[in-house]
């Protein structure tokens, strides 16, 4: 009688049958690119993780994409993807967009001026084996949290806006305008078809939507670290409309 494998070889063939696809939304991100792909290279290939990197680039003026195309020859065509566009046509259509192309299990989003570092994703994935959860997300505000290159006042602008919009909505979840998070491929699909925002309340409505779908969410601590080159993207307008948008989901909720 054939002999059946231990459970722990058991749950290392399952591993290796996954693959994890990351969504990597690029503009101006000349400098940060090949650095932040050489961490998530790594990182995968000491986790013994199967994965592909997804570019999705927004004409940048500054020669990003051209940076791109050279990764994509050190590190080859099956790693690093390219799925530029045409404009700049925001966040939330750019993880549209990658999601056609992506052919993993799960799908990471994280962004490309190094505030997130892919250390953490062996992380992720652990969570989100505890109980396959649906969506792992990272998070700035529980203990082993934080962020770096913030003064004091920004600090506490962001701190506040979350503890404010998660004690509004009641979505139970601590960081809801962290763009780092893992997620099921199917349930990243259904989030984006009921998602109405295209810009900075993006990621927020991404987590009310999840609760309104019953989707399973766990909570991972990271550590954010202010961009090393170029310039924030933040905007008053998109400040205004994190506001407005807490206000039109508490009439959902």
């Amino acid at each position: 009688r054939p002999l059946r494998p231990s459970p722990s070889k058991m749950a290392a063939s399952k591993d290796v049958a996954h693959k994890y696809s990351i969504l990597l939304p690029t503009y101006e991100e000349r400098d940060n690119l090949p650095i932040i792909v050489w961490l998530i290279v790594d990182a995968f290939t000491k986790s013994k993780l199967n994965y592909e990197v997804i570019i999705i680039d927004d004409a940048s003026p500054d020669g990003t994409l051209e940076v791109a195309k050279d990764l994509q020859k050190i590190y080859g065509e099956d790693k690093i993807l390219l799925r530029p566009r045409e404009g700049k046509l925001g966040l939330g259509t750019a993880y549209v967009h990658g999601i056609k192309h992506a052919t993993g299990d799960f799908i990471i989003i994280m962004d490309a001026d190094m505030s997130h570092h892919p250390k953490f994703i062996a992380q992720f994935v652990e969570k989100q084996k505890e109980q396959n959860y649906d969506i792992v997300t990272g998070t700035r505000y529980v203990t082993g949290g934080g962020v770096w290159g913030w003064d004091l006042k920004r600090k506490l602008i962001s701190a506040t806006a979350n503890y404010v919009a998660d004690t509004l909505l009641g979505l139970g979840v601590t960081d809801l305008t962290g763009s780092f998070r893992l997620y099921k491929k199917s349930v990243l699909e259904a989030l984006i078809n009921a998602n109405k925002s295209k810009g900075y309340a993006f990621q927020m409505e991404m987590i009310v939507r999840a609760r309104q779908l019953n989707f399973s969410i766990a909570e991972v601590p990271v550590t954010f670290v202010d961009r090393l080159f170029g310039a924030s993207k933040l905007r008053m307008k998109d400040i205004i409309e994190y506001g407005t948008g807490i206000l039109g989901f508490m009439t959902e909720l």
